[in-house]
């Protein structure tokens, strides 16, 4: 995709700042993340990549942003899903190698939503399809195409997946600084804030899971994908800064679950494990009415997982990301509600999931 496209824009001092990555066509997320921060013009926007795809509504949410970017100050950054989807208005260059396999699979992808608005859904001749959504989606096509890979101004950087250096950015390329797996695992550190997306957060994390924004302060690296869409306890998060000079980071999220308030106190586990994507092949040991018992392969822990989560592939038993982690609860505290069981519930704490055995007030919508 040839090398990464920077811009330096320059900000008036005392303009609130907000990071948002990983939007995945979530627009009713979006939409309630941005009435809960209450976005207004004088704000600066800068989503940072992977705003389609995964998601049901990512034509709608384009059409959204670019409708947005005419009133606010918005900076959309390119993240790898975005640029899959402008790359094949570019070039027939993945027609075999990608879209060709990945396109009969997914139906809620945004090329396949674009064609069906269209009228004309026939993905199966790609080179057809590349024609009729370069005829019918020219706005689109062009918003997408003005996407910057970075963004930096004199304390910032924002990028969706990473970079390794902050100078000769202009030489790197531009696939490599979307999809940066792992980028908290590679040891980098830099001089100005570098805010980053693209790996959810609860990855990094073997024992808690947890989908708030991680800042480390001695590497001054922010990592905010919330997992809004891949994981069913994910949310959109928002990094907030009140001005581009300023390190007084706060946060917020929306993740569209339900609210309870707790009656009990609970202190947190000690030993733990978050099973995570990638990491999570299983031995059942006790099949469950709700929960099954079962030993995870890769830490050897045992813990009792929701049935809802198991699943069978042709390398056996696995699952969706799962824990057995005991929230720290006081009473009084309001948790947001994953799942509820017989024996207690999966809640979320100020961004991390765990499971809350105690009682709830009436669960609110």
């Amino acid at each position: 995709m040839d090398n990464a496209i920077v811009i330096r824009p320059l900000w008036a001092p005392r303009r609130r700042i907000i990071a948002v990555s990983d939007i995945h066509g979530n627009l009713p997320f979006f939409q309630s993340l941005m009435d809960k921060i209450c976005l207004t013009p004088d704000d600066i926007l800068v989503l940072v990549g992977d705003l389609l795809e995964k998601g049901a509504d990512s034509l709608a949410l384009l059409r959204h942003l670019m409708a947005l970017s005419k009133t606010h100050t918005l900076y959309p950054i390119c993240g790898n899903c975005d640029g899959l989807v402008l790359r094949f208005f570019e070039s027939d260059e993945l027609d075999r190698r990608f879209f060709a396999s990945y396109l009969p699979l997914h139906p809620e992808s945004t090329l396949r939503q674009m064609a069906r608005e269209g009228g004309f859904e026939q993905w199966e001749d790609l080179p057809q399809l590349r024609r009729d959504l370069r005829a019918a989606f020219p706005e689109e096509w062009s918003w997408l195409k003005a996407m910057p890979t970075i963004l930096e101004t004199d304390h910032l950087l924002f990028v969706h997946g990473g970079v390794p250096a902050l100078k000769g950015m202009e030489e790197l390329d531009r696939w490599g600084c979307m999809k940066n797996d792992n980028f908290l695992g590679q040891g980098h550190s830099f001089d100005k804030w570098v805010i980053v997306g693209h790996w959810p957060v609860t990855l990094y994390n073997p024992s808690i899971p947890s989908a708030a924004p991680m800042i480390t302060q001695d590497r001054k690296i922010i990592s905010i994908d919330g997992g809004c869409v891949l994981k069913a306890d994910g949310q959109l998060n928002a990094l907030i800064l009140p001005s581009e000079d300023s390190e007084d980071f706060t946060w917020t999220a929306w993740d569209g679950l339900p609210v309870a308030r707790a009656l009990d106190v609970q202190p947190a586990s000690t030993n733990s494990v978050n099973i995570r994507w990638g990491r999570s092949a299983l031995e059942l040991l006790e099949e469950g009415e709700e929960l099954s018992l079962c030993r995870h392969l890769e830490t050897g822990h045992t813990l009792y997982i929701l049935n809802d989560y198991l699943r069978r592939g042709p390398q056996g038993l696995w699952c969706e990301d799962s824990t057995d982690y005991r929230l720290p609860v006081v009473s009084g505290d309001l948790l947001t509600v994953v799942k509820k069981t017989k024996a207690g519930f999966l809640c979320k704490k100020e961004g991390v999931t765990g499971w809350y055995y105690g009682r709830l007030s009436a669960i609110m919508e």
